[in-house]
């Protein structure tokens, strides 16, 4: 979680004006490097014989007072955007509601009093539909000094903050928890009774300054515990299961009162019955449907995808405005083309390929442009940001690229259709 405030808004604001900037200087140059390949196919002659009007859209692509620059600008960056939010929405939308709901468990139960915990397992492990189950200690505890001082949760790094701010879930184990990949440090002994120990997320623990061998303070049921560093690992959050960014030694909250929590994982056509066995059974344990939590999130997740794709679809629309302007302005360019071309023996249907082809060109160099930017994009922020896997989605790219080439020809042919039907002599008199 980043919080936006003081220099870190001067650098988003910078981050942005500079990426804009960039941008139109990428697509800039993409533009010439266009126009020059456009050149070079134009004089094969194993491309373009037998085909005089691809001939014709390729030479004036490349050629003078082309309007490749034009199509790139208005159209790349609305392109780009559109492409990059499709990448990474389908990816966020995948990761949810694939790999997660298939990892996650099916339900959380909290609260699991201290002396109902070993009959609520094993009654879990009789039903059959129960396919696994999984519980621990539960506490909350709040960082309150690091190394002896106050925590001050300014003087850490921003995506660290949420750490210092507020209770964090607390545990005891006198052995690793399953899954755990401890990245450094050694984990204490099972019969371990010295000096309390924790075991802390690493990421976490870097982003706060933290080495092995500082200590913490956590206040735990209003009694501060004061903690040192035995060793860091790895958390997999997207797992769903249960973890904890603190985990001590059990000696450490010997006699503390506290409650468990379980993770139960079944089939999905289970979960209803296993829900009412036993609400039956423990009606004063808390059940939590981890599917609805799912469901609820990847809702929100398109939500916020189509608020996003609206504003990119708005600034689409302006590009599109803009091409339309351009194409409008190269009218009179269209028309006296077309009279030449008319009194070189060249047929309308000819010219109008000609137009449409140069259009549709233009429109998939755009959109194959934009398609490499927005995989360039998801896969940047679904790697760095977000650091998750990611997979490009052809579907949401076939789509840039139809919509590109559609564009382009609905703007290139609705305006070419006045200079197909000048004369060509009216035209090339008032032109001398």
């Amino acid at each position: 979680a980043i919080l936006v405030q003081g220099h870190d808004a001067f650098a988003l604001v910078g981050g942005l004006v500079g990426g804009l900037v960039l941008a139109l200087v990428a697509f800039a140059l993409v533009a010439q490097v266009v126009r020059w390949f456009a050149r070079w196919l134009s004089r094969r002659p194993g491309v373009t014989r037998g085909r005089p009007a691809l001939r014709l859209a390729l030479a004036n692509i490349g050629g003078p007072g082309s309007e490749t620059t034009g199509v790139m600008l208005s159209l790349g960056l609305g392109l780009t955007l559109l492409s990059t939010i499709g990448q990474i929405d389908a990816n966020l939308r995948g990761l949810i509601a694939g790999d997660i709901s298939e990892e996650a468990p099916a339900f959380f139960y909290l609260d699991i009093p201290a002396t109902q915990r070993d009959a609520f397992v094993t009654a879990a492990k009789a039903d059959s539909a129960i396919d696994r189950i999984e519980t621990a200690p539960m506490l909350r505890g709040r960082i309150v000094k690091i190394n002896g001082e106050s925590a001050d949760p300014e003087k850490i790094a921003p995506e660290a903050r949420w750490m210092m701010r507020g209770d964090r879930g607390l545990t005891y184990s006198a052995t690793p928890p399953e899954g755990t990949t401890i990245t450094e440090g050694e984990w204490w002994a099972a019969d371990y009774t010295g000096e309390p120990l924790v075991s802390f997320i690493e990421e976490e623990g870097k982003l706060m300054g933290l080495a092995i061998g500082d200590t913490l303070t956590v206040n735990v049921l209003g009694r501060d515990l004061t903690v040192k560093i035995a060793n860091f690992r790895e958390v997999e959050w997207r797992r769903m299961g249960i973890n904890f960014t603190l985990v001590v030694n059990p000696a450490a909250l010997q006699g503390a009162p506290h409650s468990w929590i379980s993770t139960v994982y079944s089939e999905p056509e289970a979960e209803a019955a296993i829900l009412r066995d036993l609400a039956s059974a423990y009606p004063n344990i808390t059940a939590i449907r981890v599917r609805d939590a799912i469901d609820q999130v990847v809702d929100l997740l398109g939500g916020i995808s189509a608020a996003t794709r609206y504003g990119a679809l708005a600034t689409l629309l302006t590009g599109f405005l803009v091409l339309i302007g351009a194409a409008a302005a190269g009218e009179r360019a269209r028309t006296y083309e077309a009279a030449v071309l008319k009194t070189l023996g060249a047929s309308r249907g000819r010219i109008l390929a000609s137009f449409a082809l140069r259009s549709a060109l233009l429109g998939l160099a755009a959109g194959l442009v934009a398609l490499a930017a927005g995989i360039a994009g998801g896969w940047a922020v679904s790697t760095f940001i977000m650091e998750t896997d990611y997979t490009p989605i052809w579907a949401s790219a076939g789509a840039i690229i139809i919509g590109g080439v559609a564009a382009t020809m609905l703007a290139g042919i609705a305006f070419a259709m006045r200079p197909l039907s000048a004369k060509p002599a009216r035209v090339l008199r008032a032109r001398e």
